[in-house]
């Protein structure tokens, strides 16, 4: 029970830990929620702070999602909820981190670090898609919502995994989605910014 514990304890708020933030901070000396989207994630970083940065937070960010969950594999082989549960606080973290009095991210690649985790070969297919819808129309955020999109299905049609992660991946892919609503607003308007729009260059 105390190693369940301090799993999710360490799972929050390693999560939590504001990456692009950090970044933004110890680049350019600013709070890169006043800049550009207002986002602290990595998309928004790519822009404002320069390509590294933005590389940077995205990997950072999977990471905190990646560890946690193969943590709770590795010391709770057999108890498969406590995976669910760290990688669920750890996404919750990232999106209302403690540190930024709970205005976080909107979670893409510390999912992406869960579910690589978890569900390896769907993660890699959501990726792909990911790639191919940036590569396609330029926007991040029309590349997150496909994955958040095609990971649950590949979930579900593709090997043999528990419901409770069948359902998991469903709700999160749903509350990604659902932190994605401004994103979905300038794209109806076609106001969404493209990704390299105003992008620094510098490495």
């Amino acid at each position: 029970m105390i190693t369940i514990t301090l799993l999710i304890l360490f799972s929050y708020f390693l999560g939590a830990v504001p990456t692009g933030y950090l970044i933004a901070k110890r680049v350019m000396h600013i709070d890169i929620r006043e800049h550009g989207s207002g986002n602290p994630g990595a998309a928004n970083v790519y822009r404002i702070v320069g390509k590294w940065a933005g590389i940077s937070t995205f990997l950072v960010d999977g990471l905190k999602g990646f560890i946690p969950v193969s943590l709770a594999l590795h010391f709770c082989p057999n108890n498969y909820w406590v995976a669910i549960a760290c990688g669920v606080i750890a996404i919750l973290g990232h999106m209302w981190t403690i540190y930024l009095k709970f205005r976080g991210g909107k979670g893409v690649a510390t999912s992406a670090g869960v579910f690589a985790a978890l569900l390896p070969i769907p993660t890699a297919i959501a990726f792909a898609s990911f790639v191919v819808c940036v590569a396609l129309w330029g926007r991040i955020s029309i590349g997150s919502i496909c994955a958040c999109i095609v990971l649950p299905l590949c979930s579900y049609f593709i090997g043999e995994h528990p419901m409770s992660v069948n359902i998991m991946v469903t709700a999160i892919g749903a509350l990604v989605i659902y932190k994605h609503v401004p994103n979905i607003k300038r794209l109806l308007a076609q106001k969404e910014l493209k990704f390299e729009d105003g992008a620094k260059k510098r490495k």
